[in-house]
């Protein structure tokens, strides 16, 4: 058990951490700047759809492919055009941890929800002990920050392990409300929930959902979740939800494990894109920062094919 952690101690009653964040996808203008108005109107679309806020600049969105300048204009453009601050959840993961500090604290001055935060990543190997002082570093600078740890070893190459969660929980009792493990390893996800003693832990792969909420995870930041936020919403509900029942779960795994096969038959985020590029009949959100690729014509053709077999409905989705 994490010493010293409580429900209570950590997730005030005010805060609301449960429920679906989209990782927002970033559209992107012709220039390769980001789209701010577009950006705006995809994370208003998804809180009426009935997310519970959205999470600018994580994997999903980009995030490392974008200046702490044009991260700062684009989170200060979302609520200048409607977004309300204390609904998003901004992704401050860079490399450099001045550039985290820089960003964290901006989050947290405009009264962001929180930060979802890597550890600092392209370094390898680093000790458990690096790894508790760079969070140091950047909550000692911005000592209001409420911060959702992010793992991501896969990628980031760096291990968020239980003695360097317990670490920090002790030092700072009132800091972190959740973790995102997006490590896909269920067993992994399973442990971190288990010695959490309350506080939220958001899965990545998105077919683990219902396995974690049985546990009590009721919630995720995920990519998923810009397509298909209702079904998002469905598999992060309670686990005895008047309504839906074992039926209308196992329906919902397929789908959502059908459509990640079909992101996985392309790269990824630009399969996303090329994914609301057909949605919205706007061949613009098929941009994407290099060194990231666009979707070719063919590759569209033969996404826009797959989607119809499997049949998408945004109204029900």
């Amino acid at each position: 058990m994490i010493l010293g952690m409580t429900a209570q101690t950590h997730i005030p009653d005010h805060i609301n951490h449960a429920g679906v964040w989209p990782a927002l996808l970033t559209p992107l203008s012709a220039d390769l700047s980001i789209n701010i108005d577009s950006f705006a109107a995809h994370a208003k679309a998804l809180l009426a759809a009935g997310c519970t806020g959205v999470t600018p600049f994580g994997t999903t969105g980009e995030g490392p492919s974008f200046t702490v300048t044009e991260r700062l204009a684009a989170v200060d453009g979302l609520i200048a055009r409607g977004v309300p601050a204390n609904r998003i959840l901004v992704s401050t993961s860079c490399a450099a941890l001045p550039d985290v500090i820089a960003l964290t604290r901006h989050a947290t001055g405009i009264g962001a929800h929180g930060c979802l935060m890597l550890p600092p990543f392209f370094l390898k190997n680093v000790p458990e002990q690096g790894v508790i002082d760079a969070y140091r570093l950047v909550i000692d600078q911005v000592p209001n920050v409420r911060m959702v740890l992010y793992h991501l070893p896969q990628i980031a190459y760096v291990h968020l392990t239980q003695q360097v969660i317990d670490t920090l929980v002790v030092q700072y009792p009132n800091t972190f409300i959740g973790i995102k493990d997006s490590s896909g390893n269920t067993d992994g996800s399973l442990s971190f929930a288990k010695h959490s003693n309350g506080m939220q832990v958001w899965v990545g792969n998105e077919p683990d959902l219902r396995t974690m909420a049985a546990v009590g995870s009721a919630g995720a930041v995920s990519g998923v979740a810009n397509v298909m936020p209702k079904l998002l919403q469905r598999m992060t509900s309670k686990f005895d939800k008047t309504g839906y029942d074992k039926q209308d779960a196992a329906t919902d795994l397929v789908r959502v494990k059908a459509f990640i096969d079909i992101l996985n038959s392309f790269n990824m985020t630009a399969a996303f894109k090329g994914i609301m590029a057909i949605k919205n009949n706007d061949a613009g959100w098929r941009r994407v920062r290099p060194p990231l690729v666009s979707l070719s014509e063919p590759e569209l053709e033969r996404l826009e094919g797959m989607m119809k077999i499997f049949a998408l409905d945004p109204a029900h989705d």
